[in-house]
């Protein structure tokens, strides 16, 4: 049965329902409210209550895939969402996007103010790693592996060096290649991160660690796809964030260089290459993984 199929047969809802529940408790007890100075309030605030906290259901679907020890894919889920909150906190501030709606509230420094925004940015990325490398429960060189990629993921080799791309090529008109670059750094970077992450904690040959990859790439471009479409069709009460910012800041996107219908295209091209790198992962249960795709695709905000 192939993975389109499982997919559609698997209940996603249920299964999100029980990890978003672990995942959910685990932050609330893992970032501190009584961090000085209210600190803590503005790193809650950006990480709690709101998020499609699509990168921790990946570790934790890859985990699952190859039998993951279940506190180290639990913290990396977790870590892997400070990061990406944290990236968000410094991508709305005006000396970046300068954005004042995220997850349909006001933007961390609307709330708290620029200096304090950029401080619960520095502190969050830094708490992901403490996450990760606890003093037990978790063997220590699997620990080094998780900060590694992480690292990695988040760095000049990933989101940040993509963002500074991003950063660069406002007004210009990037080619696929370029623009594909681009995002496989900003976006795609910790989205494959994620499921390397969830793979690193169990067993998996390297023809499975490579097909996860490759899945993970295609994800993570399926999913800024679609955020591109969804830019120009979506109003700001769906999204959660202000609509159209893309075009008003004359930023390249895969609807400027495809158009609608042509970028809608290739995201269904991008799933279904998601869904081929599970077939060829050799794993028994990769259900959760294409459903999760299906999602990334289909999704309206």
């Amino acid at each position: 049965m192939d993975c389109a199929v499982t997919a559609a047969l698997f209940d996603l809802p249920a299964w999100m329902d029980g990890q978003l529940a672990r995942v959910e408790q685990a932050l609330e007890r893992w970032v501190d409210e009584d961090a000085p100075a209210g600190l803590g309030q503005a790193m809650r605030y950006a990480v709690l209550d709101g998020g499609k906290r699509l990168r921790p259901l990946l570790v934790l679907a890859a985990s699952e895939a190859v039998g993951g020890h279940a506190e180290a894919a639990l913290r990396a889920a977790c870590a892997v969402e400070l990061i990406h909150a944290y990236s968000l906190v410094h991508d709305d501030m005006p000396c970046m996007d300068n954005d004042v709606l995220r997850r349909g509230k006001p933007t961390v420094h609307v709330q708290f103010g620029q200096a304090q925004a950029l401080l619960a940015g520095d502190a969050l990325q830094a708490l992901a790693f403490e996450l990760l490398t606890p003093a037990a429960g978790v063997p220590e060189p699997l620990q080094a592996r998780l900060c590694r990629q992480l690292a990695r993921a988040a760095g000049a080799e990933g989101m940040a060096g993509g963002q500074a791309i991003d950063l660069a090529s406002v007004g210009k008109q990037l080619d696929e290649a370029q623009l594909r670059r681009m995002h496989c750094l900003k976006t795609g970077a910790l989205l494959r991160a994620s499921v390397q992450m969830g793979a690193a904690c169990g067993v998996a040959d390297a023809a499975a660690q490579q097909a996860l990859a490759r899945y993970g790439e295609a994800l993570g471009l399926a999913f800024q796809v679609v955020d591109d479409v969804l830019d120009v069709v979506a109003d700001s009460a769906t999204l959660g964030k202000t609509a159209g910012k893309d075009a008003a800041s004359d930023k390249p996107t895969y609807v400027s260089l495809m158009g609608l219908d042509g970028a809608r295209a290739h995201a269904r091209d991008l799933r279904a290459q998601a869904h081929a790198a599970l077939a060829a992962s050799g794993l028994a249960d990769t259900r959760a993984l294409a459903a999760l795709a299906d999602m990334v695709v289909e999704r309206s905000h």
